[in-house]
């Protein structure tokens, strides 16, 4: 714990905040201690706001079209398993008996709900500042402009990619899963018949732009 913290650059006034952060809900049920889903709900809105500003200023001339998708970029559970990769989050998870034996502390899914857990955790414990602190040094590179500028519209960088040889992008329907309030699309991008990329997103505009960022990346 005292070593996540120096990674985070943060010292807990309350360690248990952090703890139940790093508690998945199967070791929550075991053992009948509070585990991470009540803060991952906090952590994904504490960071869409934390990201929401960074942008705001970082991109002044940007219009709130653009931002949302660079937004969406960022906040995926892409870019957060990095960045629970580089703090060696799952080193720290406390997981069932079952859960760690079926590689729990490498799964995407739960390195991303256990990296919002422990900025909901910061900002509980120390306040939205602090909170957008560790969110700059866990995301790292994934904030320079640089790598910002590549969210702003990928579906027109890859259709420009594949006119240099005549070919033309086609977005295919994979699937919706969620609630209706909070739905997650799904599509393919693909050329004749082979798949070039997958994403998903809150909306289908979304879920095509992650695709064809996907896309972008096996390409180059």
């Amino acid at each position: 714990m005292r070593t996540l913290c120096k990674r985070l650059g943060y010292e807990f006034k309350d360690i248990k905040l952090l703890e139940t952060a790093l508690t998945h809900p199967s070791y929550g049920g075991d053992h009948h201690v509070p585990h991470y889903q009540r803060l991952e709900f906090l952590g994904d809105a504490v960071l869409e706001l934390a990201i929401s500003r960074y942008l705001f200023f970082e991109f002044p001339e940007v219009d709130e079209g653009k931002l949302t998708r660079i937004r969406a970029g960022l906040v995926r559970e892409e870019t957060l398993c990095r960045a629970a990769q580089r703090l060696e989050l799952g080193r720290c998870i406390r997981l069932s008996v079952g859960e760690d034996r079926s590689g729990g502390r490498n799964k995407p899914s739960i390195l991303c709900d256990v990296m919002e857990a422990v900025l909901a955790a910061v900002y509980l414990d120390g306040g939205f500042d602090c909170a957008c602190d560790v969110i700059r040094r866990a995301l790292g590179d994934d904030l320079r402009p640089t790598a910002l500028e590549d969210h702003l519209d990928a579906k027109s960088r890859l259709q420009e990619v594949l006119q240099r040889d005549g070919g033309m992008p086609v977005y295919e329907f994979v699937s919706m899963e969620g609630p209706p309030h909070a739905p997650r699309f799904r599509y393919r991008v693909k050329l004749d018949d082979r798949t070039l990329g997958e994403g998903c997103g809150t909306s289908k505009q979304h879920a095509q732009q992650n695709a064809a960022r996907d896309a972008l990346g096996r390409l180059e």
